[in-house]
């Protein structure tokens, strides 16, 4: 497919700069929602050719392709779009670590309250043992399956009238 140098440059550098491209597979639309200018079909079929040389990885899921950038990607974009070496995409660059939140008194640390396993579990224990009794159904239980009531390949209540 032939697409303009002016919107192959656009896609291009969007890539670069982000290091990761988006589309849904809608051939039809007529503009991609991240580039205003470049029609949907463009930016699919020319990062397919990014793909086809290796230069990015696709994946594929919920009607959406998802292509990222790889080292060699990275190398050819850069002498594509003349760019030094210094710049690079923003999913190469470190961010800052944040601050770790600091614990809240209270519920977590600093509370005056006992610890679970510290805690007097005396009165739990009635219920959790049975005494040596024996729990269950009684010696004289005798489950009766007669089949009926809707179930099985439809025999009937009565299984015994073959």
């Amino acid at each position: 497919m032939l697409i303009p140098k002016k919107n192959l440059i656009t896609v291009y550098e969007r890539l670069f700069n982000d290091g990761v491209m988006v589309a849904k597979k809608d051939f039809n639309a007529t503009k991609h929602p991240e580039l205003e200018t470049v029609p949907n079909l463009q930016v699919i079929k020319a990062l397919q050719s990014l793909k086809s040389r290796g230069y990015v990885k696709q994946q594929f899921a919920w009607r959406h392709y998802y292509w990222s950038l790889t080292n060699e990607g990275i190398d050819f974009l850069r002498n594509y779009l003349h760019l030094p070496a210094e710049i690079v995409p923003s999913t190469l660059k470190r961010q800052a670590k944040p601050e770790p939140p600091r614990p809240a008194k209270g519920f977590f640390r600093g509370d005056d309250r006992p610890r679970r396993d510290d805690r007097d579990r005396s009165d739990r224990e009635g219920y959790r043992r049975d005494g040596g009794k024996r729990v269950g159904a009684g010696s004289n239980f005798e489950p009766q399956f007669r089949g009926g009531a809707g179930f099985g390949r439809g025999r009937g209540f009565n299984a015994s009238n073959n």
